[in-house]
């Protein structure tokens, strides 16, 4: 991964301690964009590195994640598709929603991380004991985040931050092995 290669040893160790990893949806999941039918029905569009990253991830042993304050059945579908059961729909609060999902897994906040893009995420970042922004986040979120992705969000931003977590836990290899 050669995306990965000379990473300070501070995200690393942050990635390290990874046992959940937290998503928002729109802008980080998906593009950001919101695509609505002539019937009013909403649809959305998912990258699959993405979902296979969030796979492999919960293959070994990190739980997953999604946190969005829109609701959207397209996004349970998805969630539903890749066994995450962790989904959290029409969060306004998304630090607090975090909050007890550690509070639920028995888990500390550093051994969360959190990947978002805007505004609204900024709380649940700023608790994660690793906070991700994707290529495309508002720089005001970029700025506050420890480590942004090269691509954006919708686009395999999700994979660059599940591949840092399995490969900061010493799982890449086994992961490469596997396939190759």
């Amino acid at each position: 991964m050669p995306y990965l290669a000379d990473l300070p040893s501070e995200l690393l160790a942050r990635a390290a301690a990874v046992r959940l990893v937290a998503f928002d949806v729109d802008g980080t999941l998906t593009d950001g964009r919101l695509h609505y039918g002539e019937d009013g029905h909403e649809t959305k569009v998912f990258h699959v590195h993405d979902g296979l990253g969030m796979k492999r991830l919960q293959a070994h042993g990190v739980q997953v994640a999604i946190v969005s304050a829109r609701i959207s059945h397209p996004v349970a579908l998805r969630a539903e598709e890749l066994d995450i059961a962790h989904v959290y729909q029409g969060q306004g609060d998304k630090r607090a929603c975090l909050q007890e999902l550690l509070d639920a897994l028995g888990l500390a906040p550093e051994q969360a991380a959190f990947v978002g893009d805007d505004l609204p995420d900024l709380p649940a970042m700023r608790l994660a004991g690793l906070a991700v922004a994707v290529a495309n986040a508002h720089p005001w979120v970029a700025e506050q985040a420890h480590w942004r992705t090269r691509l954006r969000g919708g686009e395999g931003a999700a994979r660059e931050v599940c591949d840092l977590v399995l490969l900061a836990q010493g799982r890449a290899a086994a992961e490469r092995e596997r396939w190759l």
